[in-house]
């Protein structure tokens, strides 16, 4: 009763988070129409960042600052910086659905990187797997008619650049939540104020508030699936996070009056389907052994 309650308790989490993932990308879509993307990192970062510190502090200091592997932790947020900055261009120009289906193939790529870089083998079942989620992409993308665009080739590379980062995140398992969650926010931060000579608009205060609540949603988004994925086993709740979809779907349409092309669906359903089989073919061959918490495809 204890194991299935937990489990219970797992999936309500991760559907939490997903929704909360969700509303950050609503948020962000709709913020970087008025503001630049430099922007909207530098205060999301920051207002993330002014909430985590407490805990930063009850952990310390110096140990979150001085983390195991540091090369490949500066690696890690590299990554997942320049994924997230690209998110916000794509979905500044793309429907937020669309943007949303190419960064689902995110654990495709994933494979496919491990296999390319790491020198992993791969059975008959992941290749088929990897080469519908390919597919899927590339009915997505329409490379034939409209659908092919400077900001989908973004938020394609974007999802790449997510699995590299998925790959350096196989490697830090043993780095506390904190930590990695307060590289990765750090990261984020820097990076807007890179972009922030590119422009910048001076918020009214409810945009001010929204830019901080963005960060903060963004924060809370994360907590709930890795305590999600803390409950119960991965392989059983990380399915659950392609309802991220559905709910692109219905704020995509709600809220900007979006509706994705007969393709794009399509290539969505391939793409979905094959995570889905990645993630039973990788549960079979660990023994149901529980899959990293980097596996995740909602950073943005």
């Amino acid at each position: 009763m204890a194991i299935r309650n937990a489990t219970l308790a797992g999936i309500f989490m991760m559907l939490l988070g997903i929704l909360m993932f969700s509303l950050n990308d609503v948020m962000g879509k709709w913020l970087v129409a008025t503001y630049t993307v430099g922007q909207v990192l530098l205060l999301r970062s920051a207002a993330a960042l002014a909430v985590l510190m407490p805990f930063v502090l009850r952990q310390g200091l110096m140990r979150t600052l001085r983390p195991e592997r540091p090369g490949l932790q500066v690696l890690r947020v590299a990554l997942g910086s320049g994924e997230v900055a690209l998110f916000y261009l794509a979905v500044s120009y793309l429907p937020l659905a669309d943007t949303m289906t190419l960064w689902l193939a995110a654990p495709v790529w994933s494979a496919l990187l491990a296999v390319l870089l790491l020198g992993e083998r791969v059975d008959a079942g992941r290749w088929l797997a990897i080469a519908a989620g390919f597919a899927g992409v590339a009915i997505a993308l329409n490379p034939t008619g409209a659908s092919l665009s400077m900001p989908a080739l973004l938020a394609l590379l974007g999802s790449v650049l997510f699995a590299g980062m998925m790959i350096a995140g196989r490697y830090l398992r043993g780095t506390p939540d904190v930590t990695l969650v307060a590289w990765q926010t750090l990261g984020a931060l820097l990076m807007g104020l890179v972009l922030l000579p590119f422009g910048w608009v001076t918020p009214s205060w409810t945009d001010a508030a929204l830019l901080g609540l963005l960060g903060i949603v963004a924060m809370v988004a994360h907590l709930c699936v890795t305590r999600s994925l803390k409950l119960a086993e991965a392989s059983v709740v990380v399915p659950y996070q392609y309802t991220l979809i559905v709910w692109a779907l219905i704020f995509g349409w709600l809220i900007f009056g979006d509706w994705p092309t007969s393709a794009m669906l399509a290539g969505a359903a391939l793409i979905v389907a094959a995570g889905l089989a990645l993630i039973l073919l990788e549960r079979r061959a660990a023994g149901r052994a529980p899959v990293d918490a980097e596996t995740s495809p909602s950073a943005p």
